[in-house]
């Protein structure tokens, strides 16, 4: 990742929140302890920050916390070809009519692309999804009421009494920070309380998570995979994965032409 995008993310996260660790910010860049350390001396004699033990804190602290997590900005760069068939594997399995629920997060995003012909009743908590719908489909769109938490680009309520509660859907369509034996981890309770409330108004949760998932962890488990219907991933998914989740009962969608063609041409012959 190149210096200026590791500080914009830098500046972006100490605005998010009080207090942000070298940890946090290495997991956010996919940088080394060493490269964050530079970066925040670096800022902080910019007077872009505010150097502190083990991490930075905003010259001017954010009156409201943000959520933890990449920005959806970065997020959207990340394993871009795999996000696209995963997403378009999704919309394989819906039909017209039946109302859904897609939460929000850059692999779902891409759902959008292959609904455009589709006529469904869609609920959803993401501000670019129903932003595309409505301009280039003609789904029915319901769009949840709450705070709009600009970097990840989702609209969140901490109320019970939200607009949620009164939307039914066959299937609930989401990503997660982490997908492992304990079931989907998410990385901000606020997140994790908001997306309960959408996963108990469907039937069936299907999840869609590239492989790299698999190897993340968190600290705040969502659901157990007892309650995931259906997995959908990318080729890159390897054999103990697929075979924890057919342990658990959950049926697994590979989508077919998720290898990046740079990646397909290094392949052995």
């Amino acid at each position: 990742m190149h210096e200026k995008e590791r500080h914009r993310i830098i500046l972006s996260a100490v605005q998010e929140r009080p207090v942000i660790t070298v940890p946090e910010l290495v997991e956010l860049t996919s940088s080394s302890e060493a490269t964050i350390r530079r970066d925040i001396a670096a800022l902080h004699v910019q007077k872009r920050l505010r150097r502190v033990r083990g991490g930075a804190e905003a010259i001017n602290p954010p009156q409201i916390v943000g959520l933890a997590g990449r920005p959806f900005s970065v997020n959207e760069t990340m394993h871009a070809t795999q996000k696209r068939a995963i997403a378009r594997a999704a919309v394989d399995i819906c039909k017209d009519g039946e109302p859904i629920i897609i939460n929000g997060g850059t692999t779902t995003f891409q759902m959008v692309h292959f609904l455009v012909n589709r006529r469904m009743p869609i609920f959803t908590n993401s501000f670019p999804i129903a932003e595309h719908l409505l301009k280039h489909s003609k789904n029915t769109v319901m769009l949840s009421g709450g705070t709009i938490y600009r970097e990840q680009n989702i609209i969140l309520s901490p109320f019970e009494n939200d607009v949620t509660r009164n939307f039914y859907a066959r299937r609930m369509f989401m990503g997660a920070q982490g997908l492992g034996p304990l079931g989907l981890m998410e990385g901000d309770p606020l997140l994790i309380q908001a997306e309960h409330k959408l996963i108990d108004q469907a039937d069936e949760l299907v999840v869609l998570v590239d492989s790299s998932k698999f190897r993340q962890r968190s600290s705040l488990i969502l659901c157990g995979l007892s309650r995931i219907a259906t997995v959908i991933t990318d080729e890159g998914i390897e054999d103990r994965d697929a075979k924890m989740l057919e342990a658990a009962g959950v049926t697994l969608v590979v989508a077919h032409g998720s290898q990046p063609k740079a990646e397909e041409s290094s392949l052995p012959a």
